[in-house]
């Protein structure tokens, strides 16, 4: 395309004009507003296992996620089946509630991609259900903001399983979600949020021993640890908010707009000089 790349400044030349690349980490707004209409951890603790018919001791994973076939729900289900094949403590007292709101539900492959999901979900359930007790709880809606808020401060670990994405949020509103420092986040190497939330359990979704070994590393957590990890990355995420996000590329783009002005002025005298000499 004859460009000039300046390696020193992150920058591509081209017909004298320069454009500065810079990666600039998208997060989201802290405090959430959403979390004024949430009701406290215990409550939505208590609310959430009513609503699933789960006793009041029993553990709880989430999952928030588009249907989509990006987000690895299929590898999300299978580790936890694998973690109720290995741990046949949890049988009986651990659920995992995925929220999939539909998307693309007109596109042949996203269509492929609901059947298939039912059809995991519905087999876990009928290797591992007893009486009524159901280890996968598929609800295949769109949820309002509070309802996925609430579902995040109920949960003993939320599991971000994405094969490919850019940010992710969902990891961010989970730790932003846990005022009171619980909660375990497993979190997928692939999303750029790996990169910012190092405290989380860092797993490949694919690898499905490692990834169920980490939900059973979640839910035997012990409290302390729970509360260092949730306080590192709830600082990470206070501090690196939506709002510093645009901040950021404001003041980039009007320093470099100043320096190209300086540089049209120095250019234009320099011109002027020249043509005076001659």
């Amino acid at each position: 395309m004859e460009s000039r790349i300046d390696r020193e400044s992150n920058a591509v030349i081209q017909a004298g004009q320069r454009t500065v690349v810079r990666p600039y980490p998208i997060s989201i707004e802290w405090p959430v507003h959403w979390l004024a209409r949430v009701p406290p951890v215990a409550e939505a603790r208590a609310q959430v296992r009513r609503e699933l018919g789960l006793a009041e001791d029993a553990l709880l994973g989430v999952g928030i996620d588009r249907l989509d076939y990006t987000k690895g729900i299929e590898e999300r289900l299978s580790a936890v089946d694998q973690l109720l094949a290995h741990n046949p403590e949890l049988r009986g007292r651990f659920t995992f509630a995925q929220l999939a709101a539909p998307s693309r539900t007109k596109i042949g492959q996203y269509q492929a991609l609901n059947d298939r999901v039912e059809a995991l979900a519905e087999d876990i359930n009928r290797r591992w259900s007893v009486g009524e007790y159901r280890p996968i709880v598929l609800l295949r809606s769109h949820h309002e903001p509070t309802t996925v808020f609430r579902y995040y401060r109920a949960a003993e670990l939320c599991y971000v399983s994405s094969l490919h994405d850019g940010m992710n949020l969902v990891a961010k509103e989970f730790v932003a979600a846990r005022n009171d420092e619980r909660g375990v986040l497993v979190l997928s190497q692939f999303t750029g949020a790996a990169r910012d939330l190092t405290e989380a359990l860092i797993v490949n979704p694919y690898d499905l021993k490692q990834a169920s070994d980490a939900l059973a590393t979640a839910l035997r957590m012990p409290l302390d640890e729970q509360r260092e990890r949730m306080r590192s990355m709830r600082r990470i995420v206070s501090e690196f908010n939506v709002y510093r996000w645009a901040g950021r590329m404001l003041v980039d783009a009007a320093e470099l707009r100043r320096r190209e002005r300086l540089t049209g002025r120095l250019t234009s005298a320099q011109s002027a000089a020249r043509t005076e000499v001659r």
